[in-house]
């Protein structure tokens, strides 16, 4: 393993390391941002676009795609080829995909736009890992909890400020924005981040990158169309079932590689492999009320229920719970450091869930939903910063990038079976208003108390990682 003197040394001849975790805050914060930069118009995609509602969608479904697959894989180049370069190969690709979106008229073009920026989000896992190898020893808990918080962060925040930009400028002024942010973020990371000489020299598994990519696209593909498409359609079964398969034989496959892209017999070690299912759940948890409280929030109050917001102001409701997470980070740095990362993962996930129930009982004004979401973020904020220290700290360091990577694929598809399982629940239970079927409050309620028990299976799941890796 590398001395710690020679990072703190290299630190130093640069530029001091709060300079450089601010740089891998702002970085991921900017990658994380992409999930919710087209939620404000979303439902003005086709007409901008020229194509139909079905095509449109995959303006999400494609960055979310090109995100699950390619945060493992870029966790794996990194630990090859060092963590600076490939996240400097990982912004400039948003800027790239950026500059695509912004100039696009037309679907297939704004498409490839919107999949180079969810390959771009592969910067996050390996700024989590880069954290630990220029942070000051008595520091890096706190770091690794401040950049991991602005996965959740850049999602809560992107909503509102996409709102603002559509709604006083335009979409086109959207992805200007995200390309000038991600060329400042690439400057930044190319002169301020260190080269440390973190390589670990290797050869790339490309059948293990192909098998992953069909098998994940395949599944994931089939869970989030599957409210659109039905669940008994033929081409929902297909695509769900085709990818597990295709996953299973990618597994055999690298059980028997020499060298592959993710050694399944470290993430078969119970620290790991429960931090994994943990992440799943607390994923779901927090994806959930990202997709139910704008829309309760934005349905009208005709209904009954809902609470009349336009699309900016519930943004703006939602804002809080990303800085709720960011000022949640130390303190799960402070938890870890006293109890331990296991407890403070299953603290974080039972506090997500008490979020949950806190919006199950009071859902009549903004500002309770509000509150629900503060108490959910905070949450989760415990809870992702303590992921990334369990991997870690139980994982070899020449896997620290693709196990952070693997940790956060198990959180997007956390997140995706969130999407699918809460549009399921809201089309399955609806009322006729002004000519359109829309969901109940029932539907709502009911999606709370799945997103409830998502959390507290989290939490359970988290006590069942061993003590000794919950050493921070």
């Amino acid at each position: 393993m590398r001395s710690p003197s020679v990072v703190d040394e290299t630190v130093a001849t640069r530029f001091p390391p709060i300079a450089v975790i601010l740089v891998l805050c702002f970085g991921s914060l900017a990658g994380a941002l992409m999930q919710s930069l087209v939620i404000p118009i979303q439902s003005e995609l086709p007409r901008l676009l020229g194509t139909e509602p079905g095509n449109a969608s995959w303006a999400v479904t494609a960055t979310l795609l090109a995100a699950a697959v390619t945060m493992p894989v870029t966790g794996r180049l990194a630990d090859m080829y060092g963590k600076k370069k490939v996240m400097v190969v990982s912004a400039g690709i948003l800027v790239v995909g950026s500059a695509i979106a912004a100039m696009s008229s037309s679907l297939a073009p704004f498409l490839v736009g919107r999949a180079l920026q969810g390959v771009a989000m592969g910067y996050i896992p390996v700024a989590i890992s880069m954290v630990r190898e220029v942070a000051p020893p008595e520091k890096r808990a706190t770091a690794v909890a401040a950049v991991s918080a602005t996965l959740g962060v850049g999602g809560a925040l992107g909503l509102p400020l996409a709102a603002w930009i559509a709604q006083d400028y335009s979409w086109h002024a959207l992805f200007w924005f995200s390309s000038v942010l991600a060329a400042i973020i690439l400057v930044a990371t190319a002169v301020v981040v260190p080269s440390v000489h973190d390589e670990h020299p290797a050869r790339i598994d490309v059948v293990g990158v192909i098998g992953l990519a069909i098998g994940l696209v395949s599944a994931l593909i089939g869970v989030s169309k599957g409210s659109e498409w039905g669940w008994s359609d033929g081409r929902t079964i297909g695509a769900i079932v085709g990818g597990v398969v295709v996953l299973l034989l990618w597994g055999w496959f690298e059980l028997r590689h020499h060298d592959p892209l993710v050694d399944l017999r470290t993430s078969a070690h119970p620290p790991v492999l429960f931090t994994n299912l943990a992440a799943v759940l607390i994923g779901f948890g927090m994806m959930a009320q990202s997709i139910v409280l704008p829309q309760l929030l934005q349905l009208p109050e005709e209904t009954g229920f809902g609470l009349g917001q336009t699309i900016l102001q519930a943004g703006l409701w939602m804002a809080p719970g990303g800085l709720m997470m960011m000022f949640f980070a130390p303190v799960s740095s402070r938890l870890i450091t006293s109890i331990g990362a296991r407890l403070t993962l299953s603290i974080g996930a039972t506090v997500l869930a008490v979020g949950y129930l806190v919006t199950l009982f009071l859902m009549n004004a903004p500002w309770e939903l509000m509150l629900g979401s503060l108490v959910a973020c905070a949450g989760v904020g415990i809870g992702y910063a303590a992921m990334p220290t369990l991997i870690l700290d139980n994982v070899p360091e020449s896997e620290s990038g693709s196990g952070v990577g693997l940790n956060a694929l198990m959180r997007s598809v956390g997140t995706t079976i969130a999407g699918a399982v809460m549009a399921a629940v809201l089309t399955s239970r609806t009322v006729e208003f002004a000519g359109h079927a829309i969901p109940d409050k029932g539907a709502f309620q009911l999606c709370f108390v799945i997103g409830a028990g998502a959390a507290f299976a989290g939490a359970l799941v988290a006590l069942l990682v061993p003590r000794q890796g919950a050493k921070a």
